[in-house]
């Protein structure tokens, strides 16, 4: 694998505000003990080559490319009603704050320029199968995360190309040849690594890290900008004296395990720039789900029910972009004695609509209200998911633990 290999962004948008990464929390299975303990074995494997592509505010790019009325303007992709949510957010208007999952009155007040424009997920989903078709003709080891994002192991490849940072740049070049749109790639030895590289040169760049510099690279990252940690989570490490990823790699993996869970593991490893997780085709997920803990408790069920759409909302548009739908809703209530409960309820027809998602949520939740304590955090998932449009479940599907 090539070093030091990188383009320079091409416009001044680089300073631009990150998207928001609470859809995060992606952990598959825990990292083996003989991995986490550096083993020989660990040591001894080939070193893969996989790149995280990453297109350029893709929503936006697309809505900016189809109507040059919007180009160099502040746009949003997403409703401009009272509790409308940003799903995706022009390079111009991240200057101002504005990022996805922003609610849009917010989003407006930070821009008042801000231009809205209603999602054409139909396009949107086109231009992706432009885009993987790209992918294929270098390999079949394609693990697609959204409609604008996806992992290659290129470690062995069609193309026989041996230099993983030049199959990235030619593909970058094909995509905007094919599409007119712009992709960020990284390339490194793991996923975990990939995924951060990406965020290195945005837009329109590249970033390499390599199995000699992976590890000082995570020890200098703030925890808060991890694949894997959002929010919640980096607020709860902070309590811990955990910052950065040397933090973290200081912990033993008792520690993490004890305080986090089964996601333990997964933390010590990618502390140590460690991330087996191999790229998956065709991966599918057995349930998408948001949750938000609050500043502040909530005892008004009015006032939880509007905490509620922006995470039904999320989790819709996540199940729009990839073309699925579910029958089952879970609404989570986590109290402010950090006791909670859940509730469900399976229709027997799959979702077509957020209003419908939102209705079953509302009244989900009224079932335990008046609530018996505060509420520090909420919760929705859908799950039963099958293809949007598909007739019924006929085939059971594989359970992965990948969580939103």
């Amino acid at each position: 694998m090539q070093t030091g290999a990188s383009d320079r962004p091409e416009t001044a948008a680089r300073a631009a505000a990150r998207e928001a990464q609470d859809l995060a929390e992606a952990l598959a299975a825990p990292v083996p003990e003989a991995v986490l303990a550096e083993s020989v074995e660990a040591r001894d494997a080939p070193v893969r080559k996989i790149i995280h592509v990453d297109m350029d505010a893709f929503y936006a790019s697309v809505e900016q490319r189809d109507n040059p009325e919007l180009r160099g303007k502040p746009v949003a992709v997403g409703g401009s009603a009272a509790r409308g949510v940003v799903a995706a957010a022009s390079y111009e208007a991240r200057v101002f704050g504005v990022h996805s999952a922003m609610a849009s009155v917010t989003a407006k007040r930070k821009c008042p320029d801000l231009i809205f424009v209603k999602p054409r997920f139909e396009v949107y989903r086109a231009v992706s199968q432009q885009i993987r078709e790209i992918f294929a003709d270098y390999t079949p080891l394609i693990e697609p995360l959204s409609l604008d994002e996806a992992y290659l192991d290129v470690t062995e490849n069609l193309k026989g190309m041996e230099i993983a940072t030049e199959i990235a740049a030619e593909i970058r070049a094909r995509i905007f040849a094919a599409t007119g749109l712009t992709a960020s790639a990284g390339i490194s030895y793991n996923k975990f690594l990939a995924k951060m590289a990406s965020d290195q040169r945005k837009p329109n760049g590249q970033f390499v890290i390599t199995p000699k510099n992976g590890p000082a690279f995570v020890e200098a990252l703030p925890v808060k900008k991890f694949h894997g940690v959002g929010p919640a989570t980096a607020e709860r490490m902070k309590k811990h004296g955990i910052e950065t990823g040397l933090d973290l790699k200081m912990k033993p993996l008792a520690y993490l395990q004890q305080h986090f869970g089964k996601s333990g593991a997964y933390f010590h490893g990618i502390a140590r720039g460690i991330d087996e997780r191999r790229v998956r085709p065709d991966r599918i997920r057995k349930s998408v789900g948001a949750e938000d803990t609050f500043s502040e408790d909530i005892s008004d069920l009015a006032l939880a029910e509007a905490e509620l759409r922006p995470l039904a909302e999320k989790v819709w548009r996540y199940c729009e972009a990839h073309d699925i739908t579910g029958k089952t809703v879970t609404v989570k209530i986590k109290y402010a004695d950090f006791t909670q409960a859940t509730r469900a309820r399976t229709l027997a027809s799959h979702f077509a609509r957020i209003d419908d998602v939102l209705d079953v949520a509302d009244q989900l939740l009224a079932t335990v209200h008046p609530f018996r304590r505060p509420v520090r955090l909420l919760g929705v998932t859908l799950s039963s998911l099958t293809t949007a449009g598909a007739s019924s479940d006929t085939s059971e599907e594989p359970q992965l633990d990948l969580g939103l």
